[in-house]
């Protein structure tokens, strides 16, 4: 069974939930955004999915914490962990990496990020180095921990994904859905009006999203497929 971490209600797990219901894997939801508490024990868990979120990995909130100590247990018991921007800054931070923010400013809407040239990359992302056009909704990034091997780079971050064993860290959003991105450019109205270089305005994001977002869905399948591959089956203490 795999358990996903969510934080905020828009903020879900999109495409990747599509692909559980399709393969008839199950997934356990803990909404961290309704009060949930994070379990402590991985006992059944074959894996850990943590999603996004408007906070930050240093704020001072109990959950994040425990969520911080579960990512370290996690690693020790050999679990795959799955991060998607906030989630892969928890899986940084717990694993000793940095979360700061960036020099770049936000990075929002759709920006190609590059697969990086290396054997790893290609063993999770092809042999095709053509840009790849990402969704993107951060102002932080990660260093990467001890260990860590970059996959994916964009211009304005380069730390964009990385993989840890059997663990896959992204700092783009390839599990949106079209809904999901609307919701977002209606709700994140004070991100979008802070400008910046890398920040698209509402009206860029939503155009022609259907295509984009099947693009998106298209690399990110078989890079999920990877992923689940690893999952760890049996009990773990």
């Amino acid at each position: 069974m795999i358990r996903i971490f969510r934080h905020i209600e828009c903020e879900g797990p999109g495409f990747l939930a599509e692909l559980l219901r399709q393969r008839q894997i199950d997934f356990e939801l803990i909404a961290i955004d309704e009060g949930q508490p994070v379990p402590c024990s991985l006992d059944g868990v074959s894996g850990l999915v943590f999603l996004g979120g408007p906070m930050s990995v240093n704020d001072s909130l109990p959950w994040l914490e425990d969520e911080l100590a579960l990512i370290k247990k996690a690693r020790a018991a050999d679990i795959p962990m799955l991060g998607f921007c906030l989630g892969s800054q928890l899986i940084s931070k717990a694993l000793g990496g940095e979360v700061f923010r960036g020099d770049a400013g936000q990075e929002i809407g759709w920006h190609a990020v590059q697969r990086v040239n290396s054997s790893t990359a290609e063993k999770w992302l092809g042999n095709d180095n053509e840009e790849i056009s990402a969704f993107h909704w951060h102002g932080e990034t990660f260093s990467l921990p001890q260990g860590a091997e970059l996959i994916l780079s964009s211009k304005a971050y380069p730390n964009q994904a990385y993989v840890m064993g059997k663990t896959l860290a992204l700092q783009c959003h390839i599990e949106v859905s079209v809904e999901m991105v609307k919701e977002w450019a209606s709700l994140y109205t004070a991100d979008l009006a802070q400008g910046g270089p890398w920040n698209q305005a509402a009206s860029e994001i939503v155009i022609n999203l259907e295509n984009k977002v099947g693009l998106l869905q298209k690399m990110a399948q078989p890079l999920l497929e990877i992923w689940l591959q690893g999952l760890k089956e049996g009990k773990t203490e």
